[in-house]
């Protein structure tokens, strides 16, 4: 499953590097250079984030499915209980 990032994301991103290589690194970067950058880190690191993310989202799921049990758990054969004894 390729990775993609909205258009408006993507131009705020290239906008970031810029940002970065000017202020951090002491040099400029175009448009385009920043462009194929971010596309090499969404294609190279990208699934990495992706799978660790996916890895987290089922790890919290199984967890709530394990609580459903305890949550929505009805005891059984309780009419004898919740009547007044005579």
């Amino acid at each position: 499953m390729a990775i993609e990032i909205p258009k408006e994301s993507a131009k705020e991103a290239v906008l970031s590097i810029r940002r970065y290589f000017e202020e951090k690194m002491d040099n400029e970067i175009g448009n385009l250079a920043a462009e194929g950058l971010l596309q090499f880190f969404v294609e190279e690191i990208g699934p990495i984030i992706y799978n660790k993310a996916v890895a987290d989202v089922q790890s919290r799921l199984q967890a709530r499915v394990a609580e459903l049990d305890v949550e929505i758990h009805e005891d059984e054969f309780g009419y004898w209980r919740n009547r007044p004894r005579r």
